[in-house]
């Protein structure tokens, strides 16, 4: 792309990213009204009770909605700094910078040599999709941190390990950026990171780790893959019910347990898929490493037994810096993850009462966001195999094979 092109298309990449922030300011701050549940009700009830209680100097370790790593107090603490807003106003404010750093990060990393904007416009485009939900949470700051983290990894593997560690101390799920980490540094880098947070926290404020027990405690999420199940079920007369359990709708009753269960073995089939591909991957180059963290959080986020609106943030943001890199063969899933974020605002919260009902509409949505969601899994996972395994495809010419030397990353 020529000079001018590229500033066109920068231009309409600000325009847009400007515009559609701008839109989901207005419905955050309720000047318009989103359709559906209100879903800034966690911030204003759920997370200000919880900052209530984190600003005493102890966790809320008796409230079962705390599901979180400990540094996660710092994402609930942090309205604090804006103190002339009152707490949803100065955490929304927060969730639009952090969207905006992620933005700033795509752009410098898609406008250096070899590099695209495709990334900056996956995450400008993909982020409306998903409606008011990504102020609301603050999964959009623990996305900022893995972004930061990937696009570090090449040239300074501490720091990004330095980054996951902080990540998975904030929500656990970073801690999959490590696995196309070819470098020891920074897997070191993070493990230091997670041990001296973990260390501090524990010293610091009593039931930093009292989340582990109710996550392990946690049912089949009416939003899940295994849920299609019991959503099917229903038109037979399964006798269960949906419930408010453990901070989101579950599905409670017979045979929830082997569901459950089920998703866990598939999650434990994951883990083995990657582990067997990282001792097989001979080819690391640079988009590798933002590759394999994509597939990663992919198969952990669809195989999990629950899917909540807000994980599609992260993928979103991986997808957005596997596209950063031209040669990424990562288009296509980033596409379907694109259409599954639309789809997921339809399900959530537009017609959430249609698939807590379990009705045709409800059914049909989930039907269609997970099975993207699969797709997107499938396609991904394949793409990395066939890009880094040796053998796995035919051998490049001579000009590409000189491409790939070049940007190898080095153990």
């Amino acid at each position: 792309m020529d000079s001018a092109g590229a500033r066109r298309s920068l231009v309409w990449l600000l325009g847009t990213w400007g515009l559609t922030r701008l839109v989901l300011l207005l419905y955050v701050f309720k000047v318009f009204v989103f359709p559906g549940p209100d879903v800034t009700s966690d911030v204003s009830v759920i997370y200000q009770g919880w900052f209530e209680v984190l600003r005493t100097g102890t966790f809320p370790f008796g409230d079962v909605t705390w599901q979180y790593p400990p540094a996660a107090a710092l994402a609930i603490l942090s309205p604090a700094l804006l103190f002339f807003l009152d707490y949803a106003s100065a955490f929304f404010v927060l969730a639009f910078l952090a969207d905006l750093a992620v933005l700033s990060l795509l752009l410098y990393a898609g406008l250096r040599p070899g590099r695209s904007l495709r990334g900056a416009w996956v995450w400008g485009a993909g982020v409306p999709l998903l409606g008011p939900t990504v102020y609301a949470r603050y999964d959009v700051m623990v996305t900022a941190v893995a972004v930061a983290a990937l696009l570090a990894g090449a040239r300074h593997p501490r720091a990004m390990g330095a980054l996951v560690g902080f990540g998975a101390m904030l929500k656990v799920w970073p801690v999959l950026l490590l696995v196309g980490a070819v470098r020891r540094r920074a897997w070191a880098a993070a493990g230091v990171t997670v041990l001296a947070l973990a260390a501090l926290f524990a010293a610091a404020m009593p039931g930093a780790f009292a989340f582990l027990t109710f996550q392990r405690d946690r049912g089949t999420e009416v939003e899940s893959l295994g849920s299609l199940v019991f959503h099917v079920a229903r038109q037979f007369g399964w006798s269960g019910e949906v419930l408010l359990n453990y901070g989101s709708v579950e599905f409670l009753g017979p045979y929830v347990s082997v569901v459950s269960t089920a998703a866990l073995a598939l999650t434990g089939l994951a883990f083995g898929w990657l582990l067997l591909w990282r001792l097989l991957a001979g080819r690391f180059v640079t988009h590798t490493l933002a590759d394999a963290a994509f597939v990663a959080v992919l198969m952990f986020t669809t195989t999990s037994r629950v899917i909540s609106p807000q994980y599609m943030v992260w993928l979103v943001g991986l997808a957005a810096v596997c596209l950063c890199f031209r040669a990424s063969p990562m288009r296509v899933p980033a596409g379907l993850v694109l259409a599954a974020s639309f789809v997921t605002v339809l399900e959530f919260p537009v017609f959430f009462a249609h698939v807590v009902a379990s009705d045709s509409l409800g059914v049909t949505l989930l039907f269609v966001r997970n099975g993207l969601l699969v797709l997107a899994t499938v396609i991904a996972a394949r793409e990395l195999w066939r890009s880094s395994v040796s053998g796995a495809e035919a051998l490049p010419l001579p000009a590409q094979a000189t491409r790939t030397k070049e940007t190898s990353v080095p153990s």
